[in-house]
């Protein structure tokens, strides 16, 4: 039955993604927010959304496996997390995870930073204790989790990798992507990297003019004998 599974977008308020991001614009994060919930009702899954305000715990780890066990908790058998920070992520990704779920235990949409966008899990295969203590939010989430499912008779499917929004660096990769994004999510990458270019090229402009205004320094002055 398709209601056994529900999807749970797992990311903070814009406000909150703003601030821990290491750039700060609220609008960028709304937008993917909204967007990433529309992407998701065309699914016709449930789902549920826990921002800051309900996740609990006192890590990421904490605060993603407790989010995962509530879902469970509600008597869903699978379960499919995603962010919100992955643009180039489809409805089509969703419903690939969820016809994957059928015939393996873990579906996986790794993400080009070493982590994932997307982890499909199941009830009767999820253990809480081993689940916290994977290395989240470092680069070395995916080839950890990779390598220890290999080891075992699991069996996970992956997806296709896509990028993810941490850094300035990752919004120019998602523009030079063949991928395509919405037209304001375009717009809204467009300005921030336009802003941070410009505010490059005033540091510059600023420290040139600084190095040009110090005074030259000739040396120390030296004692000179004159003799009479």
């Amino acid at each position: 039955m398709k209601t056994k599974t529900a999807i749970l977008i797992f990311s903070n308020s814009a406000k909150e993604d703003a601030k821990r991001k290491s750039f700060s614009d609220s609008l960028l994060f709304e937008t993917l927010t909204n967007e990433t919930i529309k992407k998701v009702k065309k699914t016709g899954l449930p789902f549920f959304h826990f921002t800051e305000a309900q996740q609990q715990g006192l890590n990421f780890g904490d605060r993603f496996t407790n989010a995962i066990q509530s879902v469970f908790d509600r008597g869903f058998t699978n379960v499919i997390s995603i962010g919100n920070d992955t643009p180039h992520l489809k409805t089509k990704h969703i419903n690939e995870a969820y016809q994957k779920l059928n015939n393996n235990q873990l579906v996986f949409g790794p993400s080009k930073d070493g982590g994932f966008y997307l982890m499909g899990l199941t009830k009767n295969l999820y253990n809480a204790k081993q689940f916290k203590n994977l290395p989240w939010q470092t680069s070395a989430l995916k080839s950890t989790t990779l390598h220890y499912l290999s080891s075992t008779k699991i069996t996970f499917s992956t997806l296709e990798t896509l990028n993810d929004i941490d850094s300035f660096k990752d919004l120019k990769a998602i523009l030079n992507s063949y991928k395509t994004v919405s037209k304001t999510l375009k717009i809204i990458i467009l300005q921030l990297c336009f802003f941070a270019k410009a505010i490059l090229k005033h540091i510059a402009l600023q420290y040139l003019l600084l190095t040009q205004q110090l005074p030259f320094n000739k040396g120390s002055p030296k004692l000179v004998y004159i003799n009479h």
